[in-house]
């Protein structure tokens, strides 16, 4: 009995999109703060008066928003809006979990994950998590390539 084939690892999205969806992320989170916190907090000299809490809150709500909009739509605020999609890799279509959302994006925020790549473009945190970050055009072929052989 041998055993089932891979699935292929789609073909991921650039980088540049992936780097323009992170910053378009950190914006969307720091103004979330901005709006929580206020600006004149937010904005405060941090010479005169070191203030951490809105750094720590921007990642506490990039983390959230990151982990919970892959786990419901399939990718960040900032991968929706540059039309990426977080797979899975093992071919099945189902949705990434929230947990394995959260796992993921605590990675991304840990900086050095990404930064260690394969050459299909999966950074550390994707192989650990088993997605991959795609463009919508390829995340509808490989949905539209799975019912074609269910039926």
């Amino acid at each position: 009995m041998t055993p089932p084939a891979a699935a292929p690892v789609p073909e991921t999205a650039s980088w540049a999109r992936r780097i323009l969806a992170l910053f378009v992320d950190w914006f969307a989170s720091s103004f979330v703060v901005i709006v929580i916190l206020g600006p004149g907090r937010f904005f405060a000299d941090q010479q005169t008066r070191p203030d951490p809490l809105p750094g720590i809150l921007t990642i506490v709500v990039f983390v959230l928003e990151t982990s919970v909009l892959t786990a419901l739509a399939g990718g960040s605020f900032g991968k929706l809006a540059t039309r990426l999609r977080v797979v899975r890799t093992d071919g099945s279509g189902r949705p990434v979990g929230l947990l394995v959302a959260l796992a993921r994006t605590i990675l991304v925020a840990a900086v050095i994950p990404p930064l260690i790549f394969r050459p299909d473009g999966r950074g550390l945190h994707d192989m650990m998590a088993g997605t991959a970050t795609v463009t919508v055009q390829t995340a509808n072929a490989a949905a539209a390539g799975r019912d074609r052989r269910a039926s």
